[in-house]
């Protein structure tokens, strides 16, 4: 029985996992859990990137003390990146996307690219932290950097070469740069030469399913393992994710639900229409070169940063309490944009909820409770809008909601998801990121035959859980009042 050791980083924390396949169904066991911490320094945003491939290290020592593994496979966050130099080193640590340096620099790309021009070429999201935007940066202020960078590697790509010496940039991790080609897959080099950017630092692009590498015999000789293969699953964690929807349907709509909330649906062509870009909905790669036409929304961060805000204060409460203390406060007295920029960075987040509330001339929540229903019913009400315009954009209706992720935990944000959007929503599974880049390193081992096949494992292995709407009235009325709030 073949074994899969996959590594599954997540904004917040990271873990390594064993896994088999037997009898149809994934079997999974965490054999190490560790915090992914960024890192401020002097009023910069950090990875702590050797902490994490100590972590990976680490991993690899207790997999084989587990009883070996067959292969290796890594997912991680989208847009980040190292940049190495000729002799393959880092030449500094990555950039976290939450810092603030790139705010401004969409505005001076669309001086040499027009908005619209560049949705036509990438199809992607206008956040100002994608990867494009944070090249431009230096291409703008630090200028050395670029020149003695030669090579650029995203995340996945990153841990992938400390481990095999291989540059390679899985495609799923590098069509969320916003200079991939959503047609043919590969790097736009037309719109990176437009640019400016040097071409040179591109790695080449390969296919969720192929492999990055073996292991070094550097690597090998240190931790005392076999000279396994390094996979390229669909390496970005929502591309991983979405591959794990249980879904027999090719037309079902999905939120991939954690620190991020990644809200739309799988098409089999990008979708590059102007009403697309007017609604912001980007086009990011998909295993078996599928296109995710998805809505990137603030999500459990809101929740998660509100709590450590409490702590901080002393108040050692859990997100159980949390939720309670929502669902006990009253409905629809305020509402916020959950993406609006105040919301993203860390710090008193509950102290601005309370600030926008008053700047928008709406009730202030005074107490915990009031805080976290405002952030619940808000979360669920953009979920409204984005289904909204998922059900116009093309020509298909859509039933039901699948919930993917850590954010299915949430009883309170499913049912209220379900009752926004007046649809089933069905929960599962809780794991799918992990589940998807597994079920694509058993496809590249031969042991799950192809897509469907995939999907049919992880419904196997999971159970889902149905939430029905109920008090839809009451959502449909307040959604008016979400809307001035919201300006949307």
């Amino acid at each position: 029985m073949k074994r899969v050791l996959a590594f599954d980083f997540g904004a917040s924390s990271g873990r390594a996992m064993i896994a088999t396949l037997d009898g149809g169904k994934i079997e999974m066991k965490e054999i190490h859990r560790f915090a992914n911490d960024p890192v401020v320094v002097r009023g910069s945003m950090y990875w702590d990137v050797l902490r994490l491939f100590f972590e990976i290290k680490t991993g690899i020592t207790k997999a084989v003390n587990e009883g070996g593994f067959d292969a290796i496979s890594i997912d991680t966050w989208g847009v980040d990146f190292g940049l190495l130099d000729k002799n393959g080193r880092l030449l500094a640590n990555p950039y976290h996307y939450r810092d603030s340096r790139t705010h401004t620099v969409p505005e001076k790309v669309f001086e040499i690219i027009s908005r619209d021009d560049l949705y036509k070429k990438a199809g992607l999201q206008f956040i100002h932290f994608n990867t494009i935007y944070q090249l431009m940066y230096l291409k703008f202020n630090e200028p050395d950097v670029l020149e003695r960078a030669d090579k650029m590697l995203m995340m996945p790509d990153l841990f992938a070469y400390m481990l095999t010496g291989e540059m390679k940039e899985e495609a799923t991790i590098a069509s969320t740069s916003n200079l991939l080609n959503p047609y043919t897959k590969d790097w736009d080099f037309e719109l990176i030469e437009q640019l400016g950017l040097p071409k040179s630092i591109f790695a080449p692009i390969t296919k969720p399913g192929s492999v990055y590498g073996y292991l070094s015999d550097e690597i090998c000789e240190e931790l005392g393992c076999d000279k396994v293969p390094v996979i390229a699953v669909a390496s970005h964690d929502t591309a991983s994710a979405v591959a794990a929807t249980p879904s027999e349907r090719d037309d079902f709509v999905y939120i991939s639900c954690g620190t991020w909330s990644l809200f739309g649906i799988e098409s089999k062509t990008p979708i590059l229409t102007a009403e697309a870009a007017k609604a912001d909905f980007t086009n990011e790669g998909g295993f078996e070169d599928t296109t995710r036409f998805l809505k990137n929304i603030m999500g459990l961060w809101l929740i998660q940063e509100s709590r450590r805000q409490f702590r901080r204060e002393g108040e050692e409460v859990g997100f159980d309490v949390l939720e309670k203390e929502a669902l006990a406060s009253e409905p629809f007295k305020c509402f916020i944009n959950v993406d609006d920029p105040a919301f993203e960075p860390s710090g008193n987040l509950p102290r601005r909820v309370k600030e926008y509330c008053q700047k928008t001339g709406q009730y202030v929540p005074q107490t915990r409770g009031e805080v976290m229903r405002c952030i619940y019913q808000s979360l669920a009400m953009k979920y409204k809008y984005t289904f909204n315009a998922l059900n116009s954009l093309g020509d298909k209706t859509y039933h039901s909601i699948n919930i993917l992720g850590g954010g299915i935990k949430d009883r309170l944000l499913c049912q209220m998801t379900s009752d926004a959007c007046n649809v089933p929503v069905l929960a599962g599974p809780t794991e799918a990121t992990v589940m998807g880049n597994i079920g694509v390193a058993f496809n590249a081992l031969g042991e799950i035959k192809d897509f469907a096949d995939l999907r049919k494992v992880v419904s196997n292995s999971t159970e889902i859980k149905t939430y029905t709407p109920n008090d839809n009235d009451a959502w449909e009325k307040a959604y008016s009042d979400y809307l001035k709030a919201t300006g949307l």
